[in-house]
């Protein structure tokens, strides 16, 4: 039967600076160019075979962990909505950079040119961000295609840098990122992202990292086809209202750190430190302070503490946390 876990840290290379604040919370290697931690992940990166995935203490794949006993780590009502499929994914970011305009595709298109089941809705939990903080999301006016194919052709970064509205965020804020809509996130914000599980990005602009965005910036889909996946329109009050959350947490209760809007992609609690129950399910727990304890109902009780990304079968039954604050990740509902 799978049991609750400690995930070791999952820091790899990317494209773009940052993660020593990852490898402070989580004893991995830092930074200077490992700027993202994938956590509880059966999803590899954008045309990669392993490079992502999630390994449990004992060195075996997640993802083949599950494949083995999929009923035990998902339950019987996930598996016959999902299959196999946790539908989510989780990570830590912590760039030193700007992170460049760029945007992610959705179901349909994913199906249809790339011959997946997921697209990219993202969202971000900020853990921490310095004073004046800001991120990029929608642009600021109705776009033509020709004019953001040509911004792209040229290399006018600055141009699409501009092009994007900007929101203020601090430490407590969360953000859902739509697929489709352009976006950006400001340097020295740390975040935790969740995501439909997938390595979707289309880069807009690339002038200060270390990638060649003419090669690996469109999926091998080209621009042409590439940009049909851009949400040309500016974001309405009224959604971006929806999408940012002020506040969200800390909270003195169990509370969801997103609106309704987001369930039909993920979910996420804050859990309070006092003693919290919670429905069993598969999730993934990341303890962003304290030092406390787990119990469940089919698993035998364990530590938690600052730093810790515990995985939570649905075979370990109902079960509470005490003594810690923290941010429980899950699939959306089956």
């Amino acid at each position: 039967m799978p049991i609750p876990q400690k995930l070791p840290a999952n820091q790899f290379d990317h494209f773009y600076r940052g993660g020593n604040r990852i490898g402070a919370l989580r004893g991995g290697p830092g930074g200077p160019m490992r700027p993202e931690e994938w956590i509880g992940s059966v999803t590899s990166r954008f045309g990669e075979k392993e490079q992502g995935l999630s390994r449990l203490a004992s060195g075996e794949l997640l993802i083949d962990a599950i494949a083995t006993d999929p009923v035990g780590w998902l339950g019987e009502e996930h598996v016959a909505s999902f299959g196999n499929s946790t539908e989510i994914l989780c990570k830590l970011l912590d760039p030193d950079q700007d992170l460049p305009v760029h945007y992610h595709p959705n179901k349909a298109f994913a199906q249809e040119h790339l011959g997946l089941s997921h697209g990219k809705t993202e969202a971000w939990i900020i853990l921490a961000a310095p004073q004046g903080a800001t991120v990029g999301l929608g642009f600021k006016r109705l776009m033509a295609f020709d004019e953001v194919r040509s911004m792209v052709k040229n290399h006018d970064a600055q141009g699409l840098i501009d092009s994007l509205n900007n929101y203020s965020v601090r430490a407590g804020d969360t953000v859902l990122v739509p697929a489709g809509v352009p976006h950006s996130i400001g340097k020295d914000i740390f975040v935790l992202e969740l995501q439909e599980p997938t390595d979707l990005s289309i880069l807009l602009e690339w002038e200060k990292f270390a990638v060649d965005g003419e090669v690996n910036g469109h999926l091998g889909l080209g621009f042409d086809v590439a940009l049909q996946a851009l949400s040309l329109e500016p974001l309405s009050d009224d959604l971006i209202n929806r999408l940012i959350i002020k506040g969200a947490f800390p909270s003195e209760k169990l509370v969801s750190v997103f609106r309704a809007v987001a369930d039909e992609f993920f979910r996420c609690d804050f859990i309070p430190s006092q003693l919290t129950p919670l429905q069993r399910g598969f999730s993934v727990l990341l303890v962003l302070d304290g030092a406390g304890e787990l119990t469940f109902g089919n698993a035998i009780p364990m530590s938690a503490n600052r730093g810790d990304a515990i995985l939570i079968p649905h075979s370990a039954g109902d079960w509470q946390a005490s003594g810690i604050q923290g941010l429980l990740a899950r699939p959306p509902k089956s």
